[in-house]
């Protein structure tokens, strides 16, 4: 997408321009496309092309939190590439998106603060010369999109999202951060719920759904954290009347401080016995239940609900910038905060 010279070679230096099929994608799926080289004034030797893909996380430090790029998946996609002057020489690829990336739009609109790029690398003499950054577009698997879904029918409003570099206790993570989506509760509970932050972690076979609700104390009641943790297939997922669910546990927060132990317990993210598998009703948290794979042949597809909700806040958010201007920002040109690497 966006076309640069390579520093290494100086001016007269051959330029990379890496090109996408399509920004769509959804967790689980290939991307694909190619890494257009073009020559410049002499023949160049490249040792490796490669791929990476990056998100923007926040890191806590005592109560601090500081932003950086971090690398979540990297593939080479070509060993020792021969450039003769002035010609183009393309690699074609296949990108695997791994099925905990962030999402980053929702419906035909992208998520505000969320983003997820792909880096290319041309290593050149031992030494990696970063090149495009191009923006995708990681839309929800349906089984994540029911969810959404039901917080758009209950009444959330989208207040942010971020990715958080730590792990879930009780979830099975592949990646080392997670994304949290928050929402203002339905009007019915203000006053005594001040947000609930969102968190899901999939794989091929099964979706895991976490649940934080801050809670707003008061004269007679406590304040604090509860959380809730859903465990399904992505077929059971599918099926499940997520706004009954959420909706009825959200309420016992409410009326009770604390959620109820089939809903998760109150013990925090990183406290041992985070939660119960499933849900209490029975089916619910069976690992890999009757199915193998997943089809992800799905975007922008969506039922009412959250895609409007998302929309409303992002058009004051992302105004009319064009989605590369987005990715410039959030990542500062790429040198801005600290690259950090998150091995599967």
């Amino acid at each position: 997408m966006f076309k640069r010279m390579l520093s290494a070679f100086g001016v007269g230096g051959p330029s990379v321009d890496t090109v996408l099929d399509s920004p769509h994608a959804t967790p689980g799926q290939v991307i694909t496309g190619q890494v257009r080289v073009q020559g410049g004034s002499a023949d160049a030797e490249i040792g490796q092309v490669v791929l990476s893909l990056v998100t923007r996380v926040e890191v806590e430090h005592g109560g601090h939190e500081s932003a950086g790029v971090g690398e979540f998946h990297r593939m080479v996609v070509q060993q020792g590439l021969r450039v003769p002057a002035g010609q183009l020489v393309a690699v074609p690829f296949q990108l695997p998106i791994p099925w905990e990336t962030p999402i980053t739009a929702v419906g035909n609109t992208a998520l505000p603060g969320m983003t997820v790029g792909v880096r290319t690398e041309l290593v050149i003499a031992g030494a990696p010369d970063k090149g495009d950054l191009d923006p995708v577009l990681v839309h929800p698997l349906p089984s994540q999109d029911k969810v959404l879904d039901a917080f758009g029918q209950l009444g959330f409003q989208f207040r942010a999202a971020d990715v958080e570099v730590g792990r879930l206790a009780g979830v099975r993570q592949e990646l080392g951060f997670y994304q949290e989506i928050e929402f203002f509760p339905p009007g019915q509970f203000a006053g005594r719920i001040n947000q609930v932050e969102l968190t899901f972690v999939a794989n091929p076979h099964e979706l895991y759904v976490v649940l934080e609700a801050d809670k707003r104390g008061g004269m007679f009641r406590a304040g604090g954290d509860s959380f809730g943790h859903f465990h399904l297939s992505h077929v059971d997922a599918e099926q499940a009347d997520w706004a009954g669910l959420i909706g009825q546990w959200l309420t016992q927060v409410a009326e009770r401080g604390q959620a109820n132990p089939a809903f998760g317990g109150g013990a925090g993210y990183g406290q041992p016995g985070y939660g119960q598998p499933g849900y209490g009703q029975p089916g619910y948290g069976q690992p890999g239940y009757g199915h193998q794979g997943y089809d992800q042949h799905h975007h922008g597809r969506r039922g009412p609900g959250m895609g409007g909700v998302v929309a409303g806040a992002a058009a004051g958010v992302v105004g009319g910038m064009i989605l590369g201007e987005v990715m410039g920002e959030v990542f500062e040109d790429d040198g801005g905060g600290e690259d950090m690497a998150f091995e599967e």
